[in-house]
């Protein structure tokens, strides 16, 4: 692994040979600037440029602005859970890596295995979104086009992205440099171009009731609008998903979380409130209106005209690559320290021998995105973002809300670089968010029953994880394994507390430094 002050000196440098026998290791070369532009390229995609109308249609007026307030507020207690986690254990794969450590002393692999088995899912699916929103977008440019050629864009984009990835991490962070850049000017060109045709009236004009919180319609709405907000916030933890190639990851993943985070949130309240002050919020209604399909595109024709929309267009069809690019860049990370764990299919944990990226995961996720692109073309872009959010809360948002707590007291002895703010409010705002989004899935999505798929998904994986822990002779066919590996890098500056495999200093036991039988 290279020295981070050497390349901090003399710029990227080559990938070291792979030594025959040897494990091929990640190498950490993405600083602040490059986790903050994965983690905003991921977040302000396509989201903002197709959820608006989603969220009107959710509160039923421009009051929609309350949905991505309050995916600011989840997004940020939530994170602030990915901080602390990320800080702690910067491993390759995020989740994975903070559930496996706090669950195992009582159900073995079982949790990150399954955090692996829905991942495989909610991450493409997520992918898909910002393919469709691709699509859609496209549509402004080409608006004869068919629903089999734009199912064909669709396709081909996801193999573009693949074949983008196809390479080393340094060169992966300089594209995505370039794309955080055009994210910028695409937005901060939409924002711009509403502010200087803005109307008061059109934006902060509410329909009756519009604000009756004794009404289930509004509790209804603000559910719907929770479950958009979060998912235009999504992102904020792609970082951490590469924990293994961060430099100083205890500084950089907080710091790039929060940044993200707090500037996105910025930019979509000025995104939504300019473009209410331009174009009828009844407009985003029509599903046959340009203002429903690509409402930036409709934003830039009505105040510059249809050569300023043109452009602008092009510009967000980059932002949504740029958003499809980073997450797939991300998720691809999630099987391979499971897979070189033992904690989810071996082939999965293999690296390309130059340029040391997981190979299978990122074909097997692609494949998956494709799939449930068409899924969502043949459906509706809500219903999509509805199933993967509440696949994902429950083994992922909900387990890592317990999984903070349960380290804290587990592993006492944790080099914990950051901790959380007001602890532990932020995870009890994080689990009041989550369980509203999860509760009203079901009232939100009529007749596609995302709870009932939710569960189903889950209960297959542990299907999944009891055939495959038979086979591997795993917990509860073996001794459960306590691996404390992150407990080795704890020093004098760490926390201090006697607990499960930690001495008095709170350095790790010498018992339980490597993985041994529970």
């Amino acid at each position: 692994m290279g020295d981070p002050a050497a390349d901090a000196q003399h710029g990227p440098q080559e990938p070291e040979p792979v030594v025959p026998g040897q494990r091929v290791a990640f190498v950490r070369r993405i600083g602040l600037f490059q986790a903050t532009a994965i983690n905003m390229s991921q977040m302000c995609g396509i989201g903002p440029f197709v959820t608006i109308p989603l969220m009107v249609a959710a509160f039923g007026g421009p009051q929609a602005v309350i949905g991505f307030v309050a995916g600011a507020v989840l997004a940020l207690a939530d994170g602030l859970i990915w901080a602390e986690l990320g800080a702690s254990l910067p491993g390759a794969g995020g989740s994975y890596v903070y559930l496996r450590q706090a669950f195992q002393y009582r159900t073995g692999k079982l949790m990150p295995f399954l955090f692996v088995w829905t991942a495989m899912l909610f991450i493409p699916l997520a992918m898909a979104t910002g393919v469709i929103g691709f699509v859609q977008y496209l549509g402004y440019l080409w608006p004869d086009m068919t629903q089999t050629q734009g199912d064909l864009v669709g396709l081909g984009l996801i193999a573009v992205v693949v074949a983008l990835l196809w390479r080393g991490v340094e060169n992966i962070a300089r594209i995505t440099a370039v794309l955080w850049c055009v994210m910028i000017a695409s937005v901060a060109l939409v924002i711009i171009a509403a502010f200087t045709h803005f109307s008061p009236d059109r934006a902060f004009t509410y329909p009756e009731h519009a604000f009756d919180l004794t009404s289930h319609h509004f509790w209804t709405g603000f559910a719907a609008g929770l479950t958009i907000g979060i998912y235009d916030y999504g992102g904020y933890n792609t970082a951490a998903y590469m924990g293994a190639e961060i430099r100083n990851p205890g500084r950089t993943l907080p710091r790039a979380i929060v940044y993200s985070i707090l500037g996105i949130m910025t930019i979509y309240l000025l995104l939504q409130i300019g473009t209410l002050g331009v174009v009828d919020w009844r407009e985003m209604l029509d599903p046959g209106s340009a203002a429903a399909t690509s409402v930036a595109s409709a934003v830039l024709e009505k105040t510059w005209g249809v050569g300023a929309a043109n452009v602008v267009t092009v510009l967000i069809l980059v932002t949504a690559f740029a958003s499809v690019f980073t997450g797939l860049l991300g998720g691809s990370r999630v099987p391979y320290d499971a897979a070189r764990e033992r904690v989810f299919f071996r082939p999965f944990g293999t690296l390309h021998p130059r340029y040391r990226f997981p190979v299978l995961p990122l074909v097997t996720m692609g494949l998956i995105g494709a799939v449930g692109y068409l899924i969502g073309r043949h459906t509706d872009l809500a219903t999509l973002i509805q199933l993967l959010l509440t696949v994902m809360v429950i083994v992922q948002a909900l387990a890592q809300i317990v999984a903070v707590t349960v380290l804290r007291r587990r592993q006492p002895g944790l080099r914990r670089p950051y901790r959380m703010w007001l602890y532990p409010l932020p995870s009890l705002v994080a689990l009041v968010g989550w369980l509203v989004i999860y509760g009203y899935a079901d009232e939100n999505s009529p007749g596609r029953h995302p709870i009932e798929w939710s569960l189903a998904w889950v209960g297959a994986g542990c299907v999944a994880f009891v055939l495959w822990a038979a086979y591997e002779k795993q917990w509860p066919f073996g001794p459960r394994e306590i691996s404390e590996e992150y407990l080795r890098d704890a020093g004098p500056g760490a926390a201090t507390g006697a607990g499960p495999g930690t001495g008095t200093d709170g350095e790790a036991d010498p018992g339980t430094r490597e993985t041994t039988p529970a």
